[in-house]
């Protein structure tokens, strides 16, 4: 919340640290969920220094944010909508708010989106999904004939439904939404957006294993800005089509696409993302696609080789996921044990999270293995597994 709303109102890294009487590094590091422990007043110097409710920081009310009592569904889903809307209202500040109100519109329902983007990784998908979609009939509302920056917006929403339908297990309805964003960011005329969504549903089909479609979907995304991409746009892309060579079984096209990526990622400058609503691609993020890659392609070598502890990127939900790849790396070089333990792990986070996706991965995982007698750490795993319906 506090990258989200600095960036909006355009202030460096550098002068929130002066404010808070930290360095830029150590902004850096609060910023990236908090990966160094901070004392309550320096979290409240920046809330009073952004504009930001106390509560969306975590200084009270954290019992909100629904890790509580699931029974509480309904308050929870109230909760994401308002927490959504708040954390919209201080970045608004300064906003144009002439005769012709689009410029806030626009800017409101981005932020929103963004909101929801960030509340993703602490929510189970089917808590946020109503919140999201009712954020997209919004949308629809002001702007259902709307082209140009208006249609963008829709786009990105759209995107955004899409991935928690993915999340859920719910692929019909993920292709539908990210179809719909595929189409709405071409009505926005902004190809570098265009170019984004199709390579989202590009993964989507490879995970799906759907290997000729995603290298289609990841080719359509380079045609559409004729190669003009911005560094960073180009490294992530490249990941995505080293899945789709990877799910085909092409390791050779598999490893050209990852050394591509990896020297983009480690050539950008330090810029601002091409898109607003995603994070920054690193070097970390190629080393986890390499994981990826290397679980389906059978390879242990790619999986086993990596540093884990620095693939610690991304939510919890996307570090389970990274661990069900590992498992499958530890299994294809023989070692049952650890691998199944990885997998129990993961489950455990897909079960509190209601991830269909890291549920079904896990249940991969496990055909892999096709022994007569499974070990003990299996058949827990089994056990755990066992009338399990998301």
């Amino acid at each position: 919340m506090i990258e989200l709303v600095r960036a909006h109102k355009r202030i460096t890294q550098t002068a929130l640290g002066q404010a808070l009487g930290l360095s830029q590094s150590a902004v850096s590091r609060l910023e990236k969920k908090g990966t160094s422990a901070y004392r309550t007043q320096t979290l409240a110097t920046a809330a009073a220094y952004l504009e930001i409710p106390p509560t969306l920081v975590g200084l009270a009310g954290s019992h909100l944010t629904g890790h509580g009592n699931d029974g509480d569904e309904v308050n929870r889903r109230r909760f994401l909508g308002g927490a959504a809307a708040t954390a919209v209202a201080p970045a608004l500040v300064g906003l144009p708010h002439s005769a012709d109100a689009t410029g806030g519109q626009t800017a409101a329902l981005r932020l929103a989106t963004s909101a929801y983007r960030r509340l993703d990784g602490t929510t189970p998908s089917r808590a946020l999904s109503e919140a999201v979609r009712s954020h997209l009939t919004l949308i629809q509302n002001i702007a259902h004939t709307a082209k140009g920056d208006r249609a963008a917006v829709g786009s990105e929403a759209a995107s955004l439904a899409g991935w928690l339908a993915w999340d859920m297990g719910d692929h019909g309805s993920a292709r539908s939404w990210y179809g719909s964003a595929i189409k709405a960011a071409h009505t926005a005329g902004e190809p570098l957006l265009t170019a984004y969504q199709s390579g989202s549903l590009a993964p989507f089909e490879a995970h799906a294993g759907n290997s000729t479609e995603a290298l289609n979907l990841a080719r359509r995304a380079r045609r559409a800005v004729e190669g003009d991409f911005p560094a960073v746009a180009g490294a992530w892309l490249a990941t995505v089509e080293a899945l789709a060579h990877a799910v085909a079984g092409d390791r050779r096209s598999a490893d050209k696409a990852l050394t591509e990526a990896r020297n983009g990622a480690e050539n950008q400058s330090e810029e601002t993302p091409p898109w607003p609503w995603v994070f920054t691609f690193t070097p970390s993020k190629v080393a986890a696609a390499r994981v990826a890659c290397g679980a389906r392609l059978g390879r242990a070598d790619w999986v086993l080789s990596v540093d884990t502890d620095v693939l610690a990127t991304g939510h919890t939900k996307q570090r389970a996921l990274l661990m069900l790849d590992i498992a499958a790396g530890q299994l294809a070089a023989g070692c049952v044990d650890g691998a199944f333990s990885l997998a129990s792990r993961a489950v455990e986070t897909g079960l509190r999270y209601r991830s269909g996706r890291i549920v079904e991965r896990a249940r991969a995982v496990r055909r892999k293995l096709t022994t007569g007698a499974p070990p003990k750490a299996v058949r827990e795993f089994d056990e755990r597994l066992h009338g399990v319906y998301l």
